[in-house]
């Protein structure tokens, strides 16, 4: 439930609805200077939108693993049993970047571990299982998400497969920070991305499997990410969007074509610093 202030909901019954209650402007912005980042495309934006930083945010570009944020909202949105159990089949593979997966053909996990696994460990056979098993199948997931994507006014973006492997899978840096700021709204997405350890059992007679978050950004207590995910594949380099609270402020962060494991983190910790010198 919003909590309304006493003297802002009196001054707007006073004033009636032609006067609308003004939002309270960022702390960052028109902030002075520049954060040096590597990466080649970055935004920032506050929680209302406006815009706090950015750098190349019309190129369309490969995104990579960023893309499973859009395959968690479509299988939400489709209403699907989170708790129906999902096969890895051979369909599942990997054939474009020739990537591994312990989730082995044949293990058997929910709907919603294969949303935890593909977003917080960017599993791929859980990604493009969760496709597999849409309605229609993976064409019809797809098509779901561009679907998606024109909805939230991406209009320089397309999606190509579930998992973020194909090269198909472009946006832009403005582009995704309308897809982070929609993500916001999933309570499982923000679970999901911000998890640091999950334990699965997909075959009942073998141990648990154990994953890590691929955002080591969680693991730093300096930190308030409510909402993050990676993304690399050659051709797109290092990519990473977040939403973080920085100085008690709800700010969006993309990070795109990152040369460097470590850059994409690097860049966040530089953006941090700026933004925190010079509001």
């Amino acid at each position: 439930m919003r909590i309304i202030r006493t003297a802002t909901l009196l001054a707007a019954l006073l004033l009636g609805p032609a006067l609308p209650v003004l939002l309270q402007a960022s702390q960052f912005t028109g902030l002075k200077g520049d954060p040096g980042l590597r990466s080649a495309s970055a935004m920032v934006i506050d929680a209302s939108g406006q815009v706090i930083y950015s750098k190349d945010v019309d190129t369309i570009r490969p995104i990579a693993s960023i893309t499973k944020l859009m395959t968690a909202m479509v299988v939400l949105d489709s209403g699907l049993d989170l708790d129906e159990k999902i096969t890895v089949s051979r369909d599942d593979r990997d054939l474009v970047q020739q990537t591994g997966s312990r989730l082995e053909i044949g293990a058997s996990l929910s709907r919603r571990e294969m949303l935890m696994l593909a977003i917080m460990s960017s599993e791929n056979r859980a990604a493009t299982a969760l496709g597999r098993n849409f309605p229609g199948g993976t064409k019809a997931f797809v098509a779901a998400m561009n679907n998606k994507a024109v909805k939230l006014g991406m209009s320089n973006s397309h999606f190509s497969d579930p998992a973020g492997l194909h090269v198909e899978n472009q946006s832009t840096a403005r582009d995704l920070a309308s897809m982070v700021k929609a993500a916001e709204a999933y309570p499982l997405i923000k679970e999901a991305s911000t998890t640091t350890h999950l334990e699965v059992r997909p075959f009942p007679a073998r141990g648990a499997l154990a994953y890590n978050n691929t955002n080591r950004l969680l693991k730093n207590a300096s930190w308030d990410i409510a909402l993050s995910k990676t993304g690399y594949i050659n051709e797109s380099g290092r990519c990473l969007v977040m939403q973080a609270d920085i100085a008690g402020e709800r700010v969006s962060i993309v990070l795109l074509n990152s040369f460097g494991k470590l850059t994409p983190f690097g860049d966040s910790n530089r953006l941090r610093d700026w933004l925190l010198a010079s509001s």
